[in-house]
């Protein structure tokens, strides 16, 4: 009888990373390599992967078939806007959680996790009932608010970590120096838990970024569209464009990967560090 081969813990460990980066990057590359054929070539047989006359008519199409830029904005302004009062709201409560003598922290703590399990689409329908009372539907409000909300409880526990992990003699000197407590958590807190921070904020960038059912149901006018429901009006009652939607697609996918880029070392070093500290 056979044997199983016998891997090395090493070895398991490259194939669980491999694993981990084709389940990530496949699909985003066959996206890639799909906005560049042609409908011709996305359907001819056998299949080919690599496509034989690489077109960028695709990208074209997929700007002037829709207004793009228009949709890239509004998803770029709603998603900036709850990223940073996301942000603020969340550091005042990780700090209050983190320094006051709170009675039934840890219920406090719990019931922030459990408001999170909630289905968003369990939500909807009183969002959209009390922004509609607020006179607040199809604007960028009308999504900043409830990103906000949705966003406050992972971003809270992603602070509360790292804010527990400051020494509390720095607040005490920054006092004495003549700051007041909230003077001390955005003058010396916040700057110490810049990881944390960025953890958090990257975090509720793309939620909010990638958010497709408040954005249909709450923002209906045409020129308030974010790009997640801007993509889904690329196909028609018969047709389905899949190398114009994958142009788009990747459009879309671009700022992701720019802001990810830019602050990955802050980003994975706030995962570590916070999950070493929770």
């Amino acid at each position: 009888m056979n044997s199983l081969p016998n891997f090395s813990p090493r070895a398991l460990r490259l194939i669980a990373a491999g694993v981990v980066v084709i389940n990530g990057f496949f699909p985003a590359l066959w996206i890639l390599l799909t906005s560049l054929k042609t409908e011709v070539e996305l359907v001819s047989k056998p299949i080919t992967w690599l496509p034989e006359n690489a077109t960028l008519q695709n990208y074209v199409k997929a700007f002037t078939g829709q207004p793009l830029l228009t949709y890239m904005t509004n998803s770029a302004l709603v998603a900036i806007g709850s990223t940073v009062l996301s942000l603020l709201v969340a550091s005042l409560a990780a700090y209050a959680i983190a320094r006051l003598n709170l009675a039934n922290r840890k219920l406090i703590l719990t019931c922030i996790v459990a408001s999170s399990m909630f289905p968003l689409v369990t939500l909807l329908v009183p969002i959209f009932e009390t922004m509609r009372a607020l006179g607040l539907l199809n604007t960028y409000t009308a999504l900043i608010v409830p990103y906000t909300v949705l966003n406050l409880p992972v971003c809270t526990l992603v602070l509360v970590s790292f804010f527990q992990s400051i020494p509390k003699d720095l607040e005490n000197a920054a006092m004495i120096d003549g700051c007041t407590r909230i003077g001390a958590l955005w003058r010396v807190v916040v700057p110490l838990a810049a990881p944390g921070v960025f953890t958090a904020g990257i975090l509720a960038f793309v939620n909010a970024w990638d958010e497709f059912l408040l954005a249909l149901s709450l923002n209906a006018s045409a020129s308030m569209r974010t790009l997640p429901v801007g993509v889904t009006l690329y196909q028609g009652e018969f047709s389905f464009p899949w190398p114009i939607i994958s142009a788009a697609l990747v459009v879309s996918i671009v700022p992701i990967a720019v802001v990810i880029a830019l602050f990955q070392e802050r980003v994975v070093g706030g995962l570590t560090q916070g999950g070493l500290k929770g």
